[in-house]
């Protein structure tokens, strides 16, 4: 999709109907963008609960012909060191090349009744460049059960950049479709080997 007015009007809506300090969040998202035409974007709020405390959080994840920008920002309590609340948004900026893995889960109900088309009950979109990895680590074995010996460890290294969760039932069904498209995107934008 090429940036026209309604690409960005319509990022700027979603932004505004997140609800969650809006104008900071577009300045942020504006900026890492620049004069670059948007294909696709998706903005998930997400409520948690810490404690006593209930907590916002808005990433907004956009591509353009050449980058995946990823936004999120975050509120925090007043604290030691400031004796205000206030909010903490971060960008970043990744070349379509540096993309590794993009990774849809669907949860769907019933499966033996599924029928192509269906919305699914939830969708996870995991999306890895490399710049976090989890590794799993644990004791080797050898097959022996009473070897005593020292095998050191085995284990696997995982990308794991950005993980969202999207549901029907918590975000409606048409953040389950925009998720879905933004995912579709994105992951052809990653097939094109010219970028």
């Amino acid at each position: 999709m090429a940036k026209t007015s309604t690409t960005t009007q319509g990022l700027r809506a979603a932004i505004e109907r997140s609800g969650y300090y809006p104008a900071l969040v577009a300045e942020a998202v504006e900026a890492a963008v620049g004069g670059e035409p948007m294909r696709s974007y998706l903005v998930h709020q997400e409520t948690t609960f810490d404690q006593n405390e209930v907590r916002r959080h808005v990433t907004v994840l956009v591509l353009t012909d050449t980058r995946f920008i990823v936004s999120h920002t975050d509120e925090q309590a007043a604290d030691s060191t400031s004796p205000t609340p206030y909010a903490t948004t971060s960008t970043e900026s990744v070349k379509i090349g540096r993309i590794s893995s993009v990774v849809v889960s669907r949860v769907v109900a019933n499966p033996e009744s599924y029928k192509p088309g269906t919305l699914p009950r939830e969708v996870v979109l995991t999306i890895g460049w490399g710049a976090v990895s989890r590794i799993d680590l644990e004791p080797a074995a050898c097959g022996d059960p009473n070897c005593e010996a020292d095998h050191g460890y085995t284990g696997n290294s995982t990308a794991d950049d950005l993980s969202l969760r999207v549901s029907e039932a918590g975000d409606g069904p048409e953040t389950v479709r925009e998720a879905l498209a933004f995912a579709q995107a994105l992951s052809e934008a990653t097939a094109d080997t010219t970028r």
